[in-house]
This record gives structure tokens, sequence and C-alpha cells, in this order.
């Protein structure tokens, strides 16, 4: 997937096209930093390829929030910071590329809902958001094993005592959900095989604490 060609699309009704390329430079730039294992450019492409846009209300910001949910990133940072900073970049950068307050307000708003991967009843636009980033969890055994592996990079200054619980601890929650994806799509598509991949994963860490 060309994501700058994607990010052009997106903001070509608003800005210059130099002004528009220029912001997704630096933004792309973001994903490629040299600490990221999984959240890479290479996870946002998965995840703008998997939103399902014909079921979002708004599928511009939806695609938006896509592009930022992740870019800030910092492993060691207290929960939903990476978020808020990411929602606050989000602004900083649509803002002066003419985007319309509304819609800026509903990227945020959407990058937010990534802190607990929910999506209040009748929010098309969150749960189309939550689950092509979700999508992974349902992935086949061994592409999942490498999001693991990659994730576990990401926090390697965590002792594996440490990583262990963390990670376990994500896990249990994630199962005690009645379901996992918002859509009825996303859930026919990935909840069986996430659960058994979540289920397979918590077994390998020793079970839940």
């Amino acid at each position: 997937m060309d994501l700058e060609e994607r990010w052009r699309a997106l903001l070509a009704p608003f800005a210059p096209t130099a002004a528009v390329a220029a912001a997704g430079r630096d933004l792309l730039a973001r994903y490629d930093e040299p600490h990221r294992r999984y959240h890479t450019r290479a996870h946002l492409a998965a995840v703008v390829g998997a939103l399902f846009l014909d079921l979002a209300r708004d599928p511009g910001s939806v695609e938006l929030a896509a592009f930022f949910h992740d870019a800030v990133y910092d492993p060691r940072a207290p929960a939903g910071s990476n978020e808020r900073e990411s929602a606050a970049l989000a602004a900083a950068s649509l803002v002066p590329l003419g985007v319309p307050p509304p819609m800026v307000e509903e990227v945020e708003r959407l990058v937010l809902t990534t802190v607990e991967h929910r999506a209040a009843p009748g929010d098309a636009n969150a749960a189309v958001l939550n689950d092509a980033d979700l999508a992974v969890l349902g992935a086949p055994p061994a592409a999942y094993a490498a999001y693991v592996a990659a994730v576990r990079a990401e926090y390697g200054w965590l002792d594996d005592d440490g990583w262990r619980a963390g990670r376990a601890q994500v896990i249990a929650g994630l199962l005690d959900r009645a379901r996992l994806f918002g859509t009825e799509r996303g859930s026919a598509r990935w909840e069986a095989a996430a659960r058994a991949n979540l289920a397979a994963e918590l077994e390998e860490l020793g079970g839940r604490a």
C-alpha cells in the first residue's frame, strides 16, 4: 500500500499538494523511529488496509484517525499517554492544513478510543477504527506469533517476569470481554481466531495471575 498516496488523497480537498505532502512525510517518519518493532509503517498500512470504511459514518475522519493513532509511541509511557499525544498531534497537524474543525475533533476523539479499544453502541466510526487495529489478534498463528515477538522487542527493557505479568493481564482483560470486535463483519472474520490466539498465548505465559 502506498501510504503517501492515500494521505495525499485524504487531504487534497483541504490544502495545497506541497503542504499535504510535507505533513505526510513528517507523520510517516514517526512510524520509522528506531525503537519501534511492531508499531511501524507496516502496522499502519495493515490498519489502514483493514478499515471497513463502507461501515463508517465519516470514512475520511476514520482513515485520518488511523494515520494518527500510533503517531506518538513510547512503550515506557503511562497508559493513555501515547494516545493523548497522538490525538493532540492530529489536531496540530490537521488544523494548518485547513481540515474543518468538526472533522479534526472527530479524528481526535477516535484516536482516544484506541486507549481501551472499545466502541460505544452505535459508534460506527470507533468500531471500524478499533476493529482494524485489533485485526492482528485474529491473524494466522505464525503471523500472530510474529506480532507478539515484535511487541516483546519493543518492551525489551522489561525483564521476562515483568513482561509475562503485564502481558497476561492484558490478554486476560481481552478474553473477559463479551466481544472483541465492534462490527459484525469484524466479529465474523476475526473473533474466533483471536480468542484462540489469545488463549494459547496466555497458556504459554503461565495462565492468569
